[in-house]
């Protein structure tokens, strides 16, 4: 027996019992004539004590022993003269008899530490260290927490975990798929599905009326913060069900995680908020409603009198900062600076301030009187020590997210996103198309199994754009954590869509015949929702990024630097596969 107990599970109440624990080794610390060594394993760090006057050759091995040696001792639990209040062991340790090297190990390249001192690519080199680390490894037994939760209210709503091809056919819609060659049919491939869409669908018309899965998923994009080339959905479908049952169930497992997993009991509904309305107050389609700061349009306030920039916008906005008008110009300056960062690529902001004694202060007074600037304050709904910032554009649209990157950087720096705070809505009534100018023509906006609002379905020859979809996406803390949609299940819609989505009839059935076909015997309404799993534990965890709670995650590159992949692969498997490469000419300096 390699250990009686784990490193985190003796207390006071074990004192003089004989026990052998097996782990790695945290430090060591020699004083005067005794050792100490802190032995970790997974469940927590127990004190280890080596006496040399009781037994010096015992005493000289444990002084041998380095960092992240794995090791076996066995000996008496004792309670602690100096106990340690940051330990679940805190008021014990254990006074060794008996020490067994079980491997060495070289010394590492970080620290095995929650605050170490490894940077973020040696971390991903050697990510099997990086795992012993507390916070990691707790990301990974909340992730588990979590999974097992959902699993559970999933089963007791009668949903069947069904698992769904990894390899499929490739779709043009949408993120670019991994590809992956079929040896046995040359020329041929599979790709890696984005998501179970049509799987799940075809599993309604099947009968089963609530399936689900967590599931693995994939997508060639670039990566940012909330996104890794593979990632993991928590996917469902129900049949018979509307856009209300499916908010109703799936805001219920929220409230169930929350409840389970933070101890946050969560009783109001969730608010829905159109699209339309999130883009109009915040700019974004996921907005972070933990704090104000909502958008004012400001045209008819400061138009017309004779400042250029604004005269000729076609948009004005607005946001109120509360009780940052003590910001100073440094400070302003530095906001101009990052809202003309090229990845915001906005031209200048304008500021005012609103005094103590209720007159505004702005950085362009020669154009606007002081009546005029207590309109501003008015339509911003201003009081004294606020500051308003002001941003335009030659499009509405593109201004407003520049407003919104504005007005995330003011709720950092006021600390109004607290992650220990959560505030939850749905996003409603999305547009079913948006416009690529690029390709000039309608692409979906979600999907093209997403059906369209039914009061709007006889807008889709007329004024296709202004179609609404049966669409609801759920955003925490300016995070979509989830999105979903009521399906189209009626075969000549879906041919409709198709053709909006500028598919011949001949490429449809290519692409989703077996679809078509199975939407010919009895497809019954059907809809459904997906979670982001690695988004929900990033979330709990209080995390900025999804990929400390991911256990072998790739880097912004898309690479696994610890496996070093992806490769190149021997001329021998190309010509058994079938291909050749065609590299990029190398750049020129």
């Amino acid at each position: 027996m390699y250990r009686t107990h784990t490193c985190g599970a003796l207390r006071i109440s074990d004192a003089g019992t004989t026990v052998t624990l097996a782990g790695w080794v945290q430090r060591t610390r020699k004083m005067g004539g005794m050792t100490f060594v802190d032995l970790r394993d997974r469940y927590g760090i127990t004190q280890l004590v080596f006496n040399e006057d009781t037994d010096k050759e015992l005493c000289d091995q444990a002084n041998k022993l380095g960092r992240e040696y794995v090791i076996q001792v066995t000996g008496s639990v004792n309670e602690r003269y100096n106990k340690n209040g940051q330990l679940a062991t805190g008021d014990i340790e254990i006074i060794v008899s008996a020490l067994t090297i079980l491997n060495t190990s070289s010394t590492p390249p970080f620290t095995i530490e929650d605050k170490t001192d490894g940077g973020d690519d040696l971390r991903m080199k050697y990510r099997y260290l990086d795992l012993r680390r507390n916070n990691v490894r707790s990301n990974l037994e909340l992730r588990h927490k979590m999974t097992m939760e959902i699993r559970r209210y999933l089963d007791e709503m009668n949903f069947l975990e069904i698992e769904t091809p990894v390899l499929i056919g490739s779709t043009p819609e949408g993120a670019r798929d991994f590809i992956v060659p079929s040896r046995m049919n040359p020329g041929q491939f599979y790709a890696l599905p984005q998501s179970p869409q049509i799987f799940k669908q075809l599993l309604m018309v099947s009968g089963f009326d609530r399936y689900f899965q967590i599931v693995k998923c994939f997508r060639d994009e670039d990566l940012r913060a909330d996104r890794q080339p593979e990632f993991t959905q928590i996917d469902c479908e129900m049949t018979f069900v509307e856009q209300k049952d499916i908010i109703d169930l799936f805001e219920g497992m929220a409230k169930h995680l929350f409840k389970t997993i933070r101890n946050v009991e969560i009783k109001e509904k969730f608010p829905q908020m159109p699209w339309i309305e999130a883009m109009k107050l915040y700019g974004s389609d996921k907005p972070d409603t933990r704090f104000e700061m909502q958008f004012v349009e400001l045209m008819d306030v400061l138009q017309g009198h004779g400042f250029g920039v604004f005269d000729s916008a076609k948009y004005i906005g607005g946001i109120c900062a509360k009780g940052a008008a003590s910001y100073t110009r440094k400070q302003l300056d530095k906001l101009t600076d990052f809202v003309k960062r090229p990845q915001i690529g906005a031209k200048g902001m304008v500021y005012a301030r609103v005094n103590e004694d209720g007159t505004v202060k702005s950085s362009v007074d020669k154009f606007y009187t002081q009546e005029v600037l207590q309109e501003l304050k008015e339509a911003m709904h201003a009081e004294p020590n606020d500051l308003i910032l002001i941003l335009s554009g030659d499009n509405a649209m593109k201004s407003r997210k520049q407003l919104c990157e504005l007005r995330l950087e003011m709720g950092n720096q006021l600390g109004l996103r607290d992650k220990n705070k959560f505030s939850c809505l749905w996003v409603v009534d999305f547009p079913l198309f948006e416009w690529d100018e690029e390709q000039q023509r309608f692409m979906a906006m979600h999907h093209p199994f997403t059906s369209p609002k039914p009061e709007d379905i006889a807008l889709l020859d007329s004024d296709t754009g202004a179609v609404r979809a049966n669409a609801y996406d759920m955003i925490i803390n300016g995070v979509e954590v989830g999105g979903g949609s009521i399906r189209i299940h009626d075969s000549a819609l879906q041919n409709k869509m198709f053709e909006l989505l500028g598919f011949t009839p001949e490429k449809a059935k290519e692409q989703f015949g077996f679809l078509m076909n199975a939407f010919q015997y009895g497809a019954p309404p059907h809809g459904g929702l997906a979670y982001g799993l690695d988004r929900w534990v990033s979330l709990f965890a209080g995390l900025d990024s999804i990929r400390d709670c991911i256990a072998f995650p790739k880097n912004n590159s898309g690479r696994d630097v610890m496996i070093d992949a992806p490769s190149f692969i021997e001329k021998d498997q190309l010509d058994e596969l079938c291909l050749s490469l065609n590299m990029p000419e190398p750049k020129k300096s």
